[in-house]
């Protein structure tokens, strides 16, 4: 829970303004660690601007960036969204740890928590609404790329969007494409454990409420990413609900930022940052459109230091290179405790 943050504030220090959202902190997960909370500013705000200039989150509430989508309900899209297969992950719990599934090779016995199957929309919806209904403990969760392949009321509503704001963020820092943008259908109390991309993240929620959690890449060390060959790279290996402080002591240092977006709401996540995803306890069904945009090309010449999320992408490209050089991506993790244990964790004399 965000630190301090009474039950009808969203936003974050000299930034907030005071608003009563559609939800209440009795929908919120309690976790053992501190959040500060993310500004929430208009985009015509010169401060949020200079957030994002600084590679820092920010809820963006008025870009219009996909409000032709606000109409958007199961209904609509089971009449509207086409006749297509749609991919669905099916997990026996509310927490949904994504994979991939070219590496499931890597590790030995490795087990998925959830699964991925091809279904019709319709069948989506009516398994959503059984699983409602029973009380089933098994949770679902749609994610689909918004293609030419959905209906056409879909496409048009598509086209609808404010593309002229988002490439022109796009334009001015000098980001790469647009690589994949993606529908995505949950249940309430659905999870999405920490993870960061590689890329520039907008979140952009159409109906019901998420909590995001967000952490900045200078807190690597504090969130024990898997291993970049393991099935879950880029993806915490900690329990936040059951936190192992044995096995991940540095956890107990980790601090947040957090914030509640709803209908209408676009969340910037910079490149690198981690982020903890979350249907609202008690909130019904969630729909978000999320689109990534590439990072700006490397500049030729490098500003030292160094920022977090450049050092994050040396260890990468260091695990990647030696899982390729050994030939066996075990061998990655023995090698650099060698390399490193008893010569760098004391000053030179």
């Amino acid at each position: 829970m965000a630190e301090g943050e009474p039950s009808c504030t969203e936003g974050g220090t000299e930034f907030s303004e005071v608003q009563c959202p559609g939800w209440s902190e009795s929908q919120l997960r309690k976790y053992p660690f501190q959040t500060r909370p993310i500004p929430r500013l208009s985009h015509t705000d010169p401060r949020a601007e200079m957030l994002i200039d600084n590679e820092e989150p920010v809820v963006l509430t008025d870009t219009n960036l996909v409000y032709p989508a606000l109409k958007w309900d199961t209904d609509f899209l089971q009449e509207s969204i086409g006749d297509g297969d749609f991919s669905v992950y099916i997990a026996q719990t509310h927490k949904f740890l994504y994979y991939d599934e070219k590496k499931i090779p890597n590790v030995e016995n490795f087990m998925p928590k959830s699964r991925r199957v091809e279904m019709k929309f319709s069948e989506f919806v009516d398994k959503m609404h059984k699983t409602e209904e029973t009380g089933g403990e098994e949770r679902l969760y749609l994610q689909q790329t918004l293609n030419d392949t959905v209906g056409r009321k879909i496409v048009v509503d598509f086209l609808g969007f404010n593309w002229n704001w988002i490439n022109k963020q796009q334009a001015k820092r000098n980001w790469g494409p647009l690589t994949s943008n993606l529908l995505l259908i949950g249940m309430e109390g659905n999870v999405t454990p920490a993870h960061y991309d590689e890329q520039q993240n907008f979140f952009a929620q159409i109906k019901g409420y998420k909590r995001c959690i967000l952490f900045p890449p200078d807190q690597f060390e504090r969130l024990y990413p898997f291993p970049v060959h393991h099935p879950c790279d880029r993806q915490s290996q900690v329990d936040f609900e059951n936190p192992d402080y044995e096995k991940f002591p540095n956890f107990k240092h980790v601090v947040g930022y957090e914030t509640v977006v709803g209908p209408g709401d676009v969340l910037y996540i910079p490149m690198y940052w981690w982020h903890h995803i979350e249907s609202l306890l008690n909130g019904g069904i969630t729909i978000t459109v999320n689109f990534w945009y590439k990072g700006a090309p490397t500049p030729k010449r490098i500003e030292y230091p160094l920022k977090a999320h450049q050092k994050v992408a040396i260890m990468r490209n260091i695990e990647k290179m030696l899982g390729e050089a050994l030939g066996e991506p075990q061998e990655v993790g023995p090698l650099l405790n060698m390399m490193v244990k008893g010569r760098y964790d004391q000053a030179f004399s």
